[in-house]
């Protein structure tokens, strides 16, 4: 396939060929790298929005960025950090959570399908497509309300959603989106701090969830899961970033690094005027200054 734009290179990005591991997978900054991240941020934000007026004038191709992550990973926030400073009608962000019964007589990819942005936008996706391979892998009894026609043994379920998820991000690949998808990679104790940080704190209280606490003895099968899941779709057009989760600012700082990356690796280039746009300028020119 030849590819619309180079996944930007990165010591978190998981590689292509299968090879991936959680264990390897680190959750804190590496000590060489952690200067910094708020002033990286601002940069990375500046740059883009300028990015982003390219894109919208361009109108070739659409960015989807995909967000997963524990709970209190930091999605909500790393979201509003990152795209704070562009501009909110060029882009839209869902939030996929239990499917509802419209949702469920179709199959697993529809309702995200349907959310794809236009070209020249931006789409945000809190959560997505891969919750059928992660809270659904871990939690299996969820299957009993999908309506399936067939029901395969094993893993085999698994590995033919992950093989309709790979095959229908190659497609919308050729058609121009362009894929970055993002794991907030927290440790288990970071997020037991941040879990009594919400208890402790009166304004946060509204974020707890107890039901989040009862997730937590599940973590090692989320984490097969998640391994799962970015070791066989994580591909050139469109790539995994295992991005450390444990500071909040340096994870914010390197996913819009990553964006602003990808984005400049494009082929966009603001809309020249043809003749007839030139007359048509001169016309309107003359008759503002005649007024």
């Amino acid at each position: 396939m030849t590819l619309p734009f180079a996944a930007p290179d990165s010591a978190f990005l998981v590689p292509f060929d299968g090879s991936f591991r959680v264990d390897d997978a680190v959750t804190a900054p590496p000590e060489d790298d952690r200067l910094h991240p708020k002033k990286r941020l601002r940069d990375a934000v500046r740059d883009f929005d300028a990015l982003q007026r390219l894109l919208l004038a361009n109108k070739t191709w659409s960015v989807l960025l995909v967000f997963q992550g524990m709970d209190a990973s930091g999605k909500d926030g790393t979201i509003r950090a990152v795209m704070g400073g562009i501009n909110p009608t060029g882009c839209e962000t869902r939030s996929f959570k239990r499917p509802t019964r419209t949702e469920l007589a179709h199959d697993f990819l529809w309702r995200t399908a349907r959310a794809v942005p236009r070209r020249g936008s931006i789409g945000i996706f809190n959560r997505s497509h891969y919750e059928e391979v992660l809270v659904v892998r871990v939690h299996r009894e969820i299957l009993e309300n999908q309506l399936l026609p067939r029901r395969p043994h094993g893993d085999e379920l698994w590995n033919e959603r992950l093989e309709s998820i790979r095959d229908h991000e190659e497609h919308l690949a050729r058609n121009g989106a362009v894929i970055l998808k993002f794991w907030l990679n927290i440790s288990a104790e970071e997020q037991k701090k941040r879990f009594l940080s919400r208890l402790d704190d009166p304004d946060k209280n509204w974020k707890f969830n107890p039901d989040d606490v009862a997730e937590r003895e599940y973590w090692s099968q989320y984490m097969h899961a998640y391994e799962e899941a970015l070791r066989t779709t994580s591909r050139p057009w469109a790539p995994w970033y295992a991005i450390p989760a444990d500071s909040k600012p340096y994870m914010r700082a390197v996913i819009a690094e990553i964006i602003v990356a990808a984005l400049s690796g494009l082929d966009m280039r603001y809309p020249e005027p043809d003749a007839s746009d030139l007359v048509g300028f001169a016309e309107a020119r003359a008759r503002l200054e005649e007024g």
